[in-house]
C-alpha cells in the first residue's frame, strides 16, 4: 500500500466520474496510456482490479475492490483539498493570532491594529488577552505581546515608542504651563499600584526632589482620573493613558508637562525567541510599527 499516490486516486475518481479512460485522460490533461499506467500501479498496490473493462463504447464498471478504494480515496482527496485550502489561506494571512496587551494599548493603539487586520483579512481569528495588573504577563501561549517593559527569559522585543509622563490635576491646582517636579513634594497623588513601570517612575520623582503622598492606588485609568476630578489628588500618568481617556477636552482636568521630564515608559512588542511568525503575525508586527510611528507624531 505504500505505492499509492494522490494522483493515482485522483485519476481513479476521474475514470469513475467520466465512465471511460479516454474521457478521464482528456479531463486530467493526460494521455490515455498515462491513465492506464497509473491505474495499473494502483491496482498492483491494492492487490486486485479496480475496473472491469468491457471494451468498445461500453463504460467501464468499478469492481467491489474498486468501490472500497474509491470511497476512501475520495475522502482522502477531500481532506487534502481542505488542507491545501487551509495552507493557502494561512499563507495569505488568514488563520488565528493570539495577542497579549495592556490597558493603555487596548484603548489607544490596538483598535487601529485590529481594524487594519480585519480590513485586510476578514476571516482571520484574532484572540486578545489583557494583562492582569500586578502580575507578570505570560508569553508562552501568545504569538505577540504588547507590554510596557521587557521580560526575562528567551524573549525577543521591538521597541515601539517612548510613552512620556505628564501631570494631570484639577484646574487651578498648579499654575498653567509646565510644573517643576519638586512642586509635587508632599502633594496628594493618585497612582497606579507599584508594579510594571510605576516603581521606576516614583523613584525618578524622588530623585527629582518630590515625595508626594500617595492617597489612593488603582490599576484603572478611568478610576484614577475620576479621583483626580473628585479632588483626591493629582496623577502622574503616561501620555497613552491620558490620550486614551479623552482627558484633553475635559475642562475638569488640566494636563501639565513635567520639568525636568521623567524617563518615559517604554512600550515594546515582544515574542518568544526563535519562534517562526505566521504571515498574519508578521503583518501584525508591520501594522503595529506603522501605528506606533503615527502615534509618536501625535505625542
Amino acid at each position: 500500500m505504500t505505492n499509492i499516490e494522490l494522483r493515482h486516486l485522483a485519476t481513479m475518481a476521474a475514470i469513475a466520474d467520466e465512465g471511460s479512460f479516454g474521457r478521464a485522460a482528456t479531463r486530467l490533461g493526460y494521455t490515455q496510456s498515462t491513465v492506464s499506467q497509473q491505474i495499473a500501479v494502483l491496482e498492483k498496490a491494492v492487490g486486485g482490479p479496480l475496473f472491469d473493462r468491457p471494451g468498445g463504447p461500453k463504460p467501464v464498471r468499478i469492481t467491489p475492490l474498486g468501490a472500497v478504494v474509491l470511497e476512501h480515496g475520495r475522502d482522502l482527496l477531500t481532506r487534502v483539498a481542505a488542507l491545501t485550502n487551509a495552507v493557502d489561506r494561512f499563507q495569505a494571512g488568514d488563520g488565528r493570532i493570539d495577542i497579549g496587551t495592556f490597558q493603555s494599548m487596548s484603548n489607544v493603539m490596538l483598535p487601529t491594529v485590529v481594524r487594519r487586520l480585519r480590513d485586510e483579512h476578514p476571516d482571520c481569528d484574532i484572540r486578545l488577552t489583557e494583562e492582569v495588573p500586578g502580575q507578570q504577563p505570560r508569553i508562552d501561549d501568545l504569538d505577540l505581546l504588547f507590554y510596557d517593559g521587557r521580560l526575562d527569559g528567551d524573549v525577543e522585543h521591538f521597541k515601539l515608542l517612548d510613552d512620556r509622563y505628564v501631570l494631570v490635576a484639577r484646574p487651578g491646582t498648579f499654575p498653567e504651563g509646565p510644573v517643576r517636579i519638586e512642586q509635587l513634594d508632599g502633594e496628594p497623588l493618585v497612582a497606579y499600584p507599584p508594579v510594571c513601570d510605576q516603581p521606576r517612575m516614583e523613584l525618578a520623582l524622588a530623585r527629582g526632589g518630590a515625595r508626594p503622598r500617595i492617597v489612593f492606588r488603582s490599576a484603572g485609568d478611568d478610576t484614577i482620573l475620576s479621583m483626580v476630578r473628585a479632588g483626591m489628588g493629582s496623577a502622574v500618568l503616561p501620555w497613552l493613558a491620558v490620550h486614551g481617556s479623552d482627558v484633553l477636552p475635559d475642562d475638569r482636568l488640566s494636563v501639565h508637562e513635567l520639568r525636568p521630564a521623567l524617563p518615559p515608559r517604554e512600550v515594546f512588542l515582544l515574542w518568544q525567541a526563535g519562534r517562526s511568525h505566521s504571515p498574519l503575525a508578521a503583518r501584525t508586527i508591520e501594522i503595529a510599527v506603522e501605528a506606533a510611528a503615527d502615534m509618536v507624531k501625535q505625542m
